[in-house]
């Protein structure tokens, strides 16, 4: 009876999710990064219409889709910290996996669109000022990549901070690859160069975000998160003095930052029971699950009223 449940829940799925609360300072980087990212979004715009590259004004269609994202994150962190109602018991906090699964979609989006467009290019090379597309792409980079850097810190207490940081390091990489391009074709006149490497950097960007897209869609579907342990759970309840075994064993992720449990144990003696919370409570927060409710059941009950804790 010991393990009844506990294999019955599937592993290895979800992110890492330990009990993290997104610093509030968060809220403030995220806004900052939206307003550097609207303003390369309206330099890459004017440099594409006045050298008519379709190239530069794509990415600036692709970036102000980042901008969109890193909204839609900002959003689902505010109201995961919005208080629990009589209808929502448990809050907003389901919003953040949402937001994350949107975003991730919307990566996949727009690596579809860089590859659809570098194909293109490929058979139908354009004329294009290399000088041009070098220097705002220079320009990419520095905001790109301080944006990505103001992420970095925080990516791994939260998916959707993951998410958005994946958007920027990948435009970063883009921009990267756009002024090696543009270099090569003010030099050399090689104008199929810029939709290969942007090729491959699809292909790099391309794993990180299915990884991402899986992990926000299991937890979508209350799979155990990745980070938890279910046979160190195992463990550590059957080591509790007084626990005979256990059934009715659930993991799920709260939001992109908090996990909850609920377990029935079967207690030897039921008169042990609160001692045996406190115990079993412990053997959660190790594994990263901070919510937990714990029923106790004497032995050969099925958790009548008067047996259950």
């Amino acid at each position: 009876m010991e393990k009844e449940s506990i294999h019955h829940v599937h592993q290895g799925h979800g992110g890492n999710h330990h009990h993290h609360h997104v610093p509030t300072s968060v809220n403030g980087i995220f806004i900052l990064c939206i307003a550097l990212n609207l303003l390369f979004v309206a330099i890459e715009a004017g440099v594409g219409f006045v050298y008519g590259s379709v190239g530069l004004l794509s990415d600036a269609g692709h970036n102000l889709s980042d901008v969109f994202s890193l909204l839609i994150a900002l959003l689902a962190i505010r109201m995961a910290a919005r208080k629990s109602t009589e209808k929502f018991t448990y809050g907003y906090k389901k919003s953040t996996v949402l937001a994350s699964l949107l975003n991730a979609v919307i990566l996949l989006v727009a690596v579809g669109a860089i590859i659809i467009e570098s194909i293109s290019r490929l058979n139908h090379p354009q004329e294009v000022s290399g000088a041009a597309i070098s220097w705002t792409a220079g320009i990419g980079i520095l905001i790109n990549g301080l944006t990505a850097w103001l992420l970095m810190r925080d990516q791994d207490k939260d998916l959707n901070v993951k998410g958005a940081f994946l958007h920027m390091a990948m435009d970063t990489l883009v921009s990267a690859g756009v002024v090696v391009s543009g270099i090569v074709i003010y030099f050399t006149g090689i104008l199929w160069i810029d939709p290969a490497i942007s090729l491959v950097i699809a292909a790099i960007i391309l794993v990180s975000t299915f990884n991402m897209l899986k992990e926000s869609l299991f937890l979508s579907l209350d799979a155990v998160p990745e980070a938890v342990d279910m046979d160190a759970i195992g463990k550590g309840l059957k080591e509790i003095d007084g626990v005979t075994g256990w059934h009715h064993i659930h993991v799920w992720a709260m939001s992109t930052t908090e996990n909850a449990a609920t377990v029935h144990l079967v207690l030897k003696d039921i008169s042990s029971m609160e001692e045996v919370k406190d115990k079993a409570r412990a053997v959660f927060r190790s594994a990263g699950v901070e919510h937990c409710t714990i029923e106790c059941e004497a032995p050969g009950s099925h958790c009548p009223a008067r047996d259950c804790c």
